[in-house]
Formats: C-alpha cells, structure tokens, sequence
C-alpha cells in the first residue's frame, strides 16, 4: 500500500513553518500577493458572512481577505500543522483588524464543519498535497451551502515546450538550492517541483470539481499559466 502523503507532508511543513512565507516570497519573486489578491477578490465577490480557507498556512490568503473584506465576514483558518497555526495566531494578535480570523487545526479530508454551513471556502496551493482530490471536493461540497463558491489557487503542470524547459530549470535546479539554504529541510523544496510536475492540469481539476457537486467552474490562469484559479458553485 502506498504511503500517504500526509505521513510526510505534514512533517515537512511544520519543520519550514518560521521561513515558509519568506520562501513564497522568493521564490514566486513577490507575485504570490498578487495572486491570493485575485483569490480574494473572487471570494469577496459572494459577500460571504463565514468563510473557510483550508491549508491556511500561517494565513496569508486569510488576512489578505480580512484586509479588503469591509463587512463582517468570520474567517475560519484551517491547517493541520501546528507550527503553521502558532505563526499564524501571533500574526493575528499583532495585525489590527484580525479578530474575525479563528485559526483551527483540522484535515481537509475531514473537514470539522457542520453541512452546508460556510458562505465560500477558498485553498492556495493545497491541492497537490493532498490523498485524494475526490475526497476533499466532496468534504468542501459538503461544508458549503446551496450556491455558495469555491476559489482554489493551485500550481499547474506547464504543456509549452520550450517555457516548459525553462520552468523546471528554474524549479529543479534553483529552487531546491534555494529552499535548502534558507528552510534548512534537505527535502521540501525538492518537493514543490515534482508535485507540481505530477499534478493535475486545470481542465482535469474542473472535471473532478464537477463530479464532486460543482457547476460552473471557471479557470483563469495566472503568472503565464503557472498557476490556475479555479472559482465554482456549490450546486
């Protein structure tokens, strides 16, 4: 039987935990704000009174939320490392403005939600790390309400040949020394690279949205095709 993802996945992150944003940072050369802003603006969209966002992480996506959410929407922030989820806490009591963000530990496989309860949920670059893709599409199907929206964030495999040689040169050779350098993990940048090379393309995911209680899904790529947002309705 195949070892589960999660079994060392998890270790992985909350070892990179206290430089994981720094790394986002580099290695995506800044643009990650720029593509939670995108996820934010699609999840505002709905004018959601309680949101979800699954693998959190240390919450960038979530406060970004908070930041430009000018109602009163509750932000849950679930992630199953506990490094992760201090970081985030700590961001939360020195930003004004945060108190309507709860950090939970929780798997995205089992979401800790009543049914058909959460306006929206959102996810930025979960999606490769998980089991199984069916199972948690069918656990946030079920976690939002009739007609609430999903917004998911993602790394996609490049098909262009000649940016397909550029993009794993930079991802095989850069990023690996990169990560070792300032995470200290001998692994987890060697990681990023081969998930993204083995995930999903963006119709796939649309087809697996589908199957899993979606209807309308829309892809818009992002960073020349890089990475995939993927905005659906619960049906």
């Amino acid at each position: 039987m195949p070892v589960r993802k999660s079994v060392w996945v998890r270790p992985m992150f909350d070892s990179i935990a206290p430089r994981y944003d720094l790394l986002n940072r580099l290695i995506s050369f800044g643009m990650d704000r720029s593509w939670r802003r995108h996820a934010a603006t699609a999840a505002l969209a709905a004018r959601p009174g309680l949101m979800l966002d699954i693998g959190t992480g240390t919450g960038d996506l979530a406060f970004e939320f908070a930041g430009r959410d000018k109602g009163e929407t509750t932000i849950i922030g679930l992630d199953f490392s506990a490094p992760m989820l201090r970081i985030g806490r700590k961001r939360a009591r020195e930003m004004s403005g945060s108190d309507r963000i709860h950090f939970v530990a929780g798997d995205a496989l089992e979401l800790p939600l009543l049914g058909e309860s959460v306006d929206v949920v959102v996810s930025a670059f979960v999606l490769r790390n998980l089991d199984s893709l069916p199972v948690a599409f069918s656990a946030m199907a079920k976690a939002i309400r009739l007609g609430g929206r999903l917004v998911l964030l993602e790394m996609t495999p490049i098909r262009q040949p000649v940016f397909r040689f550029l993009f794993r040169l930079y991802f095989r050779r850069w990023v690996p020394v990169l990560g070792r350098l300032i995470s200290r993990h001998p692994d987890a940048y060697t990681w990023l690279p081969e998930s993204v090379d083995n995930f999903l393309g963006p119709d796939e995911v649309s087809a697996q949205l589908e199957a899993n209680g979606f209807v309308d899904v829309q892809v818009t790529r992002l960073a020349f095709g890089t990475v995939a947002m993927h905005v659906a309705t619960r049906r």
